[in-house]
């Protein structure tokens, strides 16, 4: 092992734990190890072995033997960089290790197979990294309440170290993805990512998301369950986890790629990412690819009119069955306060085009097998859908006279969406 900080040690290889589609217990798939600046993956022969494998990701991870490189000007596998924890896993890691607030320059220089083995085993999708190939041992936690993590969640934000049972009920939750506060929580055969608000939160976020989210799934979007609980004065969004169920066995894991991931890009590249390529991919790769399309037409056309433009790749993805993909619940809806009236969305939605418009969303209707009229009857739905259940949306959320004047006024069906629209949309 090597080390580039003072009293730690820098991993130089994980083996990589995988659940096969119906099964509650892993088996180890293969090695992950450094090769210079890279991450090269290898199978395990027994692994190779068995009748039931199936590749971790294809074309990423065929099954074969020998050593696999990265695509091209990747740092490891985007299939197993998915699994890894994104900005606030990390935070809690930097927390762990050393006990203080951690800057965002900390952050991106933190090893990635440090994150893969320093972080909870109970990660986004079917993997798990572990030290040895032979024995399985968990990375589990003892379980806290939710004010015990919201406890926690804001002494990570302040720098301040944790006690060791903060410290290990946090810990559960540094395995997933985004930027913002959450943890792991479960109740009874149900699963649940708790979302927490941020000290650097403008303006109600967590809110935010609950009325972004139950009013998608009121225009009959495919979007994950969410709830909303009051913990110590405070709110907190209960997002029920969709990689997950529960057997008279045990736990069954569904694997998991993102859009990041299946065009091939990581998040430094993540600005080439558009609707367009992934509409392409779902014509080619995913099942049922003409509901599908329109699926993913309606996230986007509702991601417009909620002012969510936070829609990266990251935050769409497919579950992956060893052959084919299907797109997963909706998740991450989160409107986002702007300064001005000009927004644009973080995927590209035709051609060089992001503008968050209706006109754009209009434009690239062709690309989602959709014709102008389909489309704009989507659209106008989705609009009735807002304006209908508004109030109601609204007073399950117990939004402020502030929360919902700036939900309603800048947020929600903002006047720049309508500009170049045609007349019967605005």
């Amino acid at each position: 092992m090597t080390s580039d900080r003072p009293g730690t040690k820098v991993p130089e290889e994980a083996y990589v734990w995988i659940w096969l589609p119906g099964a509650t217990m892993p088996v180890v798939a293969g090695r992950i190890a450094r090769d210079g600046r890279r991450l090269i993956f290898n199978y395990g022969q027994s692994y190779l072995d068995l009748e039931d494998r199936i590749p971790i990701y294809v074309p990423e991870l065929p099954l074969r033997s020998g050593a696999i490189a990265p695509r091209a000007r990747l740092g490891m596998p985007g299939c197993l960089r998915d699994a890894a924890p994104d900005a606030w896993g990390r935070r809690v890691i930097l927390n762990r290790t050393f006990g203080r607030k951690c800057k965002d320059v900390e952050i991106a220089a933190l090893d990635e197979l440090t994150c893969l083995l320093e972080s909870g085993s109970d990660r986004t999708g079917s993997l798990d990294f572990q030290h040895s190939p032979s024995e399985y041992v968990p990375r589990v936690v003892q379980t806290a309440t939710l004010e015990e993590l919201l406890s926690a969640a804001e002494k990570v934000e302040q720098g301040v170290p944790l006690t060791p049972g903060l410290d290990q009920a946090l810990f559960h939750g540094t395995s997933l993805g985004g930027a913002r506060p959450k943890a792991m929580i479960r109740d009874g055969d149900t699963k649940m990512i708790a979302k927490f608000p941020s000290s650097t939160d403008t303006y109600n976020m967590v809110k935010a998301e609950y009325v972004a989210m139950r009013l998608a799934a009121m225009a009959g979007l495919n979007v994950a369950p969410v709830q909303l609980e009051q913990v110590a004065g405070k709110d907190v969004l209960l997002v029920e986890r969709f990689d997950r169920a529960k057997t008279k066995d045990g736990w069954m894991r569904k694997a998991m790629v993102s859009a990041l991931t299946l065009f091939g890009l990581d998040a430094m590249m993540a600005r080439y990412a558009s609707y367009e390529d992934l509409a392409e991919i779902i014509r080619h790769r995913f099942t049922s690819p003409k509901s599908t399309l329109h699926e993913l037409y309606g996230r986007l056309v509702f991601n417009v009119l909620c002012g969510n433009m936070d829609d990266h790749a990251r935050n769409h993805a497919g579950f992956w069955d060893g052959e084919y993909l299907t797109l997963t619940p909706a998740y991450d809806i989160c409107p986002q306060s702007r300064s001005g009236n000009v927004a644009s969305q973080a995927m590209l939605i035709v051609g060089n085009k992001r503008a968050s418009t209706l006109a754009t969303c209009l434009e690239t209707a062709p690309n989602f097998q959709l014709s102008e009229k389909a489309a704009k009857d989507i659209i106008a739905w989705q609009i009735s859908t807002i304006r209908d259940g508004w109030d109601d949306i609204c007073k399950e959320a117990v939004l402020t006279e502030v929360e919902h004047n700036l939900l309603a006024q800048h947020i929600f069906l903002n006047d720049f969406i309508f500009e170049g629209a045609p007349k019967g949309l605005q």
